[in-house]
């Protein structure tokens, strides 16, 4: 009884095991940290006071055990009476594996990190510029960012495995778990809600809005924002014998040859991008479906005019069968100047040190040119200005997660294999559900990963009713905010959507 009695005293007064427990007597956990903070703002025109709440939310399953502790700031405007009238926007990035530093830092948040606009120059080491956000939108929405498990300071707990929550559906379900939970805890169910995703966040955009219409409590999303849409990946998958892609990447490999002066000179961008796209659809699909059953002047045609579009050798379009994957694009482009461009975004420059390798080895140039300073930034952001002190460090991206992934839509065992992913038509029989769902597609002109002309190939087909479908475009890459003019445009066309201006 001493002993028992001893170990009950130490288990009371520990200051890491909470006196809250789950259903399950032999688990406990620490309470979810939390850390508020009030802020002022002036956006569109306004000042908006608003508390600023980093914190953990605990996933649990049906018997009430934590499995998950999801980590997200929300930005709410304080002092309201009723709060339910005010939208709430949830918003996360991609990978899957990344946190939503790019999108909270880069575009949303109330401070931005300042990088290169015209992506002419590394952004090295410390010190790095924070500056106060005055094109955000803290004047029209609350703000969410959410970080999925396994990044940020996101984390199975408990009985919680990561193959629970590294998948397709799995993470779909999982945010779409935290989102019903945020709503319910903030009371925020009569609010117009929106979600912000990126490059693989439109995926999970995709999924989410879905799951939220399951588990008994339907939940009606007002719209979704899709920067550098994900949904059909045979038109963002450059590899072999993928017809699909050849297409989808024409127009961004015009547009980037365009950028460094490379074809088109003499054109504006907006109408030798439109002369690619034409071409794609009436020209080079044609070609590439007949394959070796053209001729040799057939092939001549068609390699020189790929030359004229994407800048390349014509000799060695003809040796790449007339079909150029996306990194011997990069390579090839300013092979003279020993240069490869970046996939992210195709304004970015890399000085490689092997100029023969097939595709840049030195990753991306304009992914590693700014990494350092978005992960400076949003450690000093929350250590300094939000207050946040955890015990793990902050992942901007995780690369254990995209290695571990799941992407079947179906448990494993069902459905055809190899296929691409392709949520368009999930997304499709969910607008047609929810009738006054809107959807905006913001696509950049340079992105070489997620390319536009997928973005109006992947919009026009899979039951889509294309009237509710708003895209627009920005002379930058597959994050168009690093591009100061882009961050402009891209707030108004967001504001704009939001509030039906």
């Amino acid at each position: 009884m001493g002993k028992l009695y001893t170990l009950f005293l130490c288990i009371l007064f520990s200051p890491t095991i909470s006196a809250q427990k789950t259903n399950n007597d032999s688990l406990s956990f620490p309470e979810p940290q939390s850390f508020i903070s009030n802020h002022q703002i002036t956006n569109g025109g306004k000042l908006v006071k608003y508390k600023a709440i980093a914190s953990e939310t605990y996933l649990k399953n049906k018997l009430g055990e934590p499995v998950a502790s999801i980590w997200s700031v929300a930005y709410v405007q304080s002092g309201l009476q009723e709060p339910s009238k005010r939208p709430v926007t949830f918003v996360f990035n991609g990978g899957p594996g990344s946190a939503s530093v790019w999108l909270q830092m880069g575009m949303f948040g109330p401070q931005l990190v300042q990088v290169d606009s015209n992506a002419s120059k590394d952004d090295g080491a410390a010190p790095y510029t924070l500056v106060e956000n005055t094109n955000g939108i803290l004047d029209i929405t609350d703000l969410v960012f959410i970080d999925p498990v396994g990044t940020g300071y996101s984390k199975v707990v408990g009985k919680g495995k990561v193959e629970d929550f590294w998948g397709l559906t799995e993470d779909a379900n999982s945010v779409a778990q935290f989102i019903r939970q945020w709503i319910t805890d903030n009371n925020r169910w009569l609010s117009q809600k929106y979600i912000i995703g990126e490059s693989f966040g439109t995926t999970r955009a995709a999924g989410v809005a879905n799951a939220l219409e399951s588990n008994g409590q339907n939940m009606a999303l007002n719209g979704l924002i899709l920067i550098s849409q994900a949904l059909d990946y045979a038109g963002s998958t450059s590899v072999h014998d993928n017809i699909t892609s050849y297409l989808t990447y024409l127009p961004s490999m015009a547009a980037t040859a365009w950028y460094h002066k490379k074809a088109g000179q003499g054109k504006s961008l907006e109408s030798f991008i439109e002369e690619s796209r034409e071409y794609a659809y009436n020209f080079y699909a044609p070609a590439l479906y007949k394959g070796s059953l053209l001729t040799d002047a057939e092939k001549n045609e068609v390699a020189e005019k790929l030359s004229y579009f994407i800048g390349l050798d014509k000799d060695y379009i003809l040796k790449s069968n007339l079909r150029i994957l996306m990194p011997r694009f990069q390579k090839q482009l300013l092979a003279e100047e020993g240069l490869a461009v970046g996939r992210l975004d195709g304004r970015y420059m890399g000085d490689e040190v092997d100029k023969l390798t097939d595709g840049p080895h030195l990753g991306d140039p304009s992914s590693y040119q700014i990494s350092s300073a978005y992960t400076a930034s949003i450690n000093h952001f929350y250590a300094s200005v939000l207050g946040v002190k955890m015990d793990r460090p902050y992942l901007t991206s995780n690369g254990e997660i995209y290695g571990k992934w799941n992407w079947k839509p179906v448990p494993k065992g069902r459905g055809w294999e190899p296929s691409y992913v392709n949520v368009t038509r999930k997304l499709s029989e969910t607008m047609r559900r929810n009738t006054e769902m809107k959807v905006m597609v913001a696509s950049g002109y340079y992105d070489l990963i997620c390319p536009f002309f997928d973005a109006e190939y992947t919009f026009s087909r899979n039951g889509i009713e294309r009237e509710k479908i708003k895209m627009t475009y920005y002379e930058a890459g597959h994050m168009m905010y690093t591009h100061q003019p882009d961050l402009i445009k891209l707030a108004q066309d967001v504001r704009a959507f939001i509030t039906n201006d």
